[in-house]
């Protein structure tokens, strides 16, 4: 096992990156739908 993790350093790290990138996509893409969620509220509470 410590073979592998030294011979294959470089992709467990950029594995790694990915899964925190992907994280982040999830999370800013969650945050943005739940503000326009709340945009249309507040615009639609305004009109009535």
């Amino acid at each position: 096992m410590e073979s592998f993790l030294s011979n294959n350093a470089i992709y467990i790290v950029m594995i790694i990156v990915l899964i925190v990138w992907a994280g982040i996509f999830f999370y800013l893409f969650s945050l943005d739908k739940r503000i326009k969620n709340v945009e249309k509220e507040l615009k639609d509470g305004v009109q009535k």
